[in-house]
């Protein structure tokens, strides 16, 4: 047996439970991991709150008792018979399963898809390894390899990213949260010129990130000081997202992380490209992200950690907001 956590309802922090449960049988191509650390994404409370932040006609039916999560870092315990990729020992990190909800990160042990993992870099602790998977895969498929050809459930197209080259200025909204941070990084090591926009009290993390300039949102609107831009990230999104067609140059890309809506005239009359995503598992770029990590050209931002045991409050803490990096479950010292 193990603990992990359930909820048996969907609703507020106040429904995960940390219950008794078997540990997971591994079946075809798994490996089981002793989770030491757990990353925190909003499609796990997205799912706990019975993903109503999706239309009701394209909710999925939900089957209860749920373990959330898809991001992990541990060690490898147990191995299929047609895994030879992994050894028992090795130190591994992944996001398991998704676009989907059958991760079942949040636990002391989890099985494993072993096309999902890569090997932990040794640069890197379990807290931060675990703090990286959706959010840096996010940033990567949307910045540099998209790493498949399905098109974005959204747009119906397939997304191409673009190619940032030196000199060029990239805008990144919500630069301080889990994909902002690494968008930052990754546009920084492609040569951009990156503009960071966030709160004040995220400056000097920004700036040591590599940021060119920052923005702070409290006290200016990036949209009415930031002009000739390339390219923006907006990791925010919302009802006000329209505005950051005004920063960009005629020819340039926007890239919504969140829901947004464009003005497909607007966008059509400046040539502005609108793209995006759906993240997707993968160990191969996982891996190739690890040498970045491993050389120091990333770094992993967390905001707080919690015992798996307090994940209710993990939850309560992401949605107060104005998170800088991840927050992560401990789950092993």
């Amino acid at each position: 047996m193990m603990k992990a956590i359930q909820f048996h309802e969907a609703g507020g922090p106040d429904v995960l439970r940390y219950d008794e449960v078997p540990v997971p049988a591994i079946g075809p191509g798994e490996v089981l991991v002793r989770v030491h650390a757990v990353g925190i994404n909003p499609p796990d409370w997205y799912l706990r709150e019975g993903m109503t932040v999706m239309p009701p006609e394209m909710r999925p039916a939900l089957e209860f008792p749920l373990t959330p999560g898809t991001d992990m870092s541990g060690v490898v315990e147990a191995v299929a018979v047609d895994v030879p990729e992994f050894a028992v020992g090795d130190e591994v990190f992944g996001m398991l399963r998704f676009p989907g909800f059958d991760g079942r990160a949040y636990a002391e042990y989890v099985a494993a898809p072993a096309a999902d993992l890569a090997r932990k870099p040794a640069g890197v602790d379990h807290v931060q390894a675990a703090g990286a998977p959706m959010a840096v895969l996010t940033a990567w498929q949307y910045l540099i390899d998209l790493g498949h050809d399905v098109p974005s459930p959204f747009t119906g197209q397939v997304h191409r990213p673009v190619l940032i080259t030196p000199g060029m200025t990239v805008l990144v909204n919500g630069a301080a949260g889990g994909v902002g941070h690494f968008a930052v990084q990754l546009a920084k090591w492609k040569g951009a010129r990156v503009i960071a926009v966030a709160s004040g009290r995220h400056e000097r993390f920004l700036r040591e990130l590599g940021a060119d300039e920052f923005i702070d949102y409290t006290t200016t609107d990036a949209a009415d000081v930031a002009r000739d831009v390339d390219l923006v990230i907006d990791a925010v999104g919302g009802p006000g997202a329209q505005r950051f067609l005004n920063v960009l140059k005629s020819g340039g890309t926007i890239l919504p992380v969140f829901f947004a809506e464009y003005d497909p005239q607007e966008t059509a009359r400046r040539d502005i490209t609108v793209s995006n995503i759906q993240v997707r598992s993968n160990g191969p770029q996982l891996a190739e992200i690890g040498r970045l990590f491993d050389s120091g050209l990333l770094q992993v931002g967390v905001d707080s950690t919690y015992p798996l045991s307090e994940a209710a409050g993990a939850h309560a803490r992401a949605a107060q907001g104005h998170i800088q990096g991840k927050i992560v479950l401990t789950v092993r010292p």
